[in-house]
């Protein structure tokens, strides 16, 4: 009689699964950058009130708020598949896996800072 999990630990189950939110945060942050172009087409001369004006709306705020969620994720799968692929000593990977996700985590916040300010 066998307790606990058989699950495995490595193999290809897990790389679908990033492969898969790769790909979802890719097309959100296509569509982002498509609907600031058409922003920016639209706003005629570009200054900081006409820059302001691109991201004061709520539903602009919100799809920006999606757009840099999607980012970071995007950047921590793919620099995390990196740090797996490349730096083989243990303490070395965890410590840049710790290293990016705070860099990121920073970023995510500070970009939120600046997002509400406008």
């Amino acid at each position: 009689m066998a307790f606990g999990s058989r699950r495995v630990l490595v193999g290809a189950h897990y790389g679908l699964r990033d492969w898969l939110v790769q790909r979802i945060t890719a097309l959100v942050l296509t569509v982002f950058v498509a609907v600031v172009v058409f922003g920016v087409a639209v706003a005629g001369e570009l200054d900081y009130g006409a820059w302001s004006a691109i991201f004061a709306p709520l539903p602009m705020k919100l799809l920006t708020m999606l757009a840099i969620v999607a980012l970071c994720y995007h950047a921590w799968i793919g620099v995390r598949d990196i740090w797996m692929d490349y730096v083989k000593p243990v303490a070395v990977r965890l410590a840049l896996h710790v290293v990016t996700v705070l860099w990121l985590a920073y970023c995510l916040l500070w970009s939120i800072e600046i997002l509400w300010s406008v």
